[in-house]
């Protein structure tokens, strides 16, 4: 195939799935990637409440991008995820902050005005039955044409592979954490 006989798409859909490290930091660059390219960009953050390197990164860059750059932190921790879950947090709570995130995602991702909406951890908030799998794939079929979509977290719903342009499964053969080590601020966070 010759390359005249490739066509461009408007939009991308791409998925950072899998169970090993690297689906967060795959979107930052993502996200570094389109501001290079002058792309409007929103950022939107399921699951992580706490302060982690990327926030205060993205704070910092901000003023610099202003209007071409929007960050929203939703969430309120981990999850149903053993002594690592979000400490005083109802289930209740959890699924509000999911819901009001989600929103946000939605209506940014539909609206045309970003080039480009990445929502970190979504597919964890949907794992955990935060959200539904009808509402991620009112989210993938819902964003605008001509708006890219990027969708982090374990457990995509592989039925929904359907709506996606590209997709990287995150294989872990080693990770720190199995052997009893915490979670290195700087590296993992």
């Amino acid at each position: 195939m010759a390359f005249e006989d490739y066509k461009n798409k408007d939009a991308i859909v791409l998925v950072y799935t899998g169970d090993s490290k690297g689906k967060t930091s795959a979107s930052l660059g993502l996200m570094v990637r389109a501001l290079g390219n002058r792309w409007k960009v929103a950022y939107i953050q399921f699951i992580k409440h706490w302060g982690v390197g990327e926030h205060v990164f993205i704070r910092d860059i901000m003023p610099i991008y202003k209007d071409q750059l929007y960050f929203y932190k939703g969430g309120k921790g981990f999850f149903n995820a053993g002594g690592l879950s979000a400490e005083f947090v109802s289930e209740e709570q959890h699924r509000q902050a999911a819901l009001e995130t989600y929103q946000e995602a939605l209506q940014l991702a539909s609206s045309g005005d970003y080039d480009l909406v990445i929502c970190d951890e979504i597919n964890n908030a949907v794992h955990d039955g935060l959200l539904t799998k009808k509402q991620l794939q009112a989210l993938l079929e819902g964003h605008s044409p001509n708006t890219s979509l990027c969708l982090t977290g374990r457990n995509f719903p592989t039925d929904l592979l359907k709506y996606v342009d590209i997709a990287t499964d995150m294989k872990k053969i080693k990770h720190h954490f199995d052997d009893k080590f915490l979670a290195k601020k700087g590296i993992d966070f």
